[in-house]
């Protein structure tokens, strides 16, 4: 195994772990924004609970990509710096934007009066709309890389304002949106209303993301972007996931909670497994690989062993975080925020 295809790999994972778990947050966001029924101030009460403990953590995901990102395949950064300027800035402005209102909005709202309650209103809804807009933005920029647009002669629109792109940033939101409703409906043990309405969500989102990757497999069909991309191998990925994500409904309908949030989970690690076979060996296609893009060897050294290190320490406090914050029901935390 090559020390490009290993640093690709390693890629791959991190934003699989991001999406696994940040992508839980920017969905639990969006719930937040469309919170209703008789227990709204229980849905976001959970959301918070449920987030405040680990959403920073979170983010160290995509601090990983980054940094091997420029390490290992700097050719391949400096193309996705140019090309994504435009939705690569807003998706920075989203998640500053989008960390600070949750902080703030848990502050303010421990006043009393009006002008407390004024104030919590305002932060909320700039941390849904933040959390609704990251994670679309974030798609369109892997539909842009996907579809072969991110050439080096296209300046800073073409690359990702188009059908495909656009598409692929509704599947990672309505994808995002699922995984955290399932995530939500085991936080909200012990509140019956209000997991109903988690519920119910996970139900008709999950649909939708059916629907929107449809769309997307359609579109890059008859735009002719799939094509030499779509071999036996992919295809067998694609068809899994599907009877993953059917099994993962069915269990949300049995109300089998556990079971679904294993089957979300899984159903995300098949999609990027089918993105990276489909994508394989291309970091930005048609002409960046990850062999072409490369650092000189003694960098690619240096840097696994830097990320093995790394591991070492990353990956049981981890463990250790959730072991703290998760082992009990959430809604008996007291931490927000920082």
């Amino acid at each position: 195994m090559s020390l490009e295809f290993l640093l690709g790999g390693t890629i791959l994972i991190s934003l699989l772990f991001y999406a696994v778990l940040g992508g839980a947050d920017y969905g639990g966001g969006v719930w937040d924004l469309l919170a209703s029924g008789k227990s709204v101030k229980t849905q976001r009460k959970i959301i918070s609970e449920a987030m405040g403990p680990v959403w920073e953590a979170n983010h160290v995901w995509l601090i990983l990509v980054v940094v091997a990102l420029f390490t290992a395949f700097p050719a391949a950064f400096a193309r996705l710096s140019l090309v994504f300027h435009i939705p690569l800035t807003v998706a920075l402005f989203g998640i500053v934007l989008r960390g600070c209102a949750f902080t703030f909005r848990h502050y303010h709202g421990h006043g009393d009066g009006h002008a407390a309650d004024e104030m919590e209103w305002r932060w909320g809804r700039v941390f849904a709309v933040a959390s609704l807009i990251t994670p679309l933005v974030l798609g369109v920029v892997v539909g842009g890389i996907y579809s072969g647009r991110a050439t080096s002669d296209v300046g800073f629109v073409y690359g990702w304002f188009g059908a495909f792109p656009v598409s692929v940033g509704i599947f990672v939101l309505c994808l995002f949106a699922y995984v955290a409703a399932t995530y939500l409906t085991i936080e909200s043990d012990g509140h019956p209303e209000a997991q109903e309405a988690f519920r119910r969500r996970a139900l008709w989102s999950g649909a939708a993301t059916m629907v929107a990757g449809g769309v997307v497999l359609l579109a890059g069909e008859t735009s002719g972007i799939s094509n030499g991309r779509t071999g036996v191998s992919v295809w067998a990925v694609r068809g899994v996931t599907l009877v993953v994500a059917l099994a993962g409904l069915l269990q949300v309908k049995k109300r089998h909670f556990q079971a679904s949030r294993v089957l979300a989970v899984l159903e995300v690690a098949l999609i990027f497994a089918g993105w990276g076979a489909a994508q394989y060996p291309y970091l930005i296609p048609p002409d960046i690989s990850i062999y072409s893009a490369a650092a000189p060897v003694g960098t690619l050294r240096a840097l696994t062993v830097a990320l093995a290190a790394g591991a070492v320490v990353l990956f049981p406090s981890f463990y250790y975080l959730f072991y703290v914050f998760k082992r009990e029901p959430v809604s008996q935390s007291k931490h927000y925020g920082r």
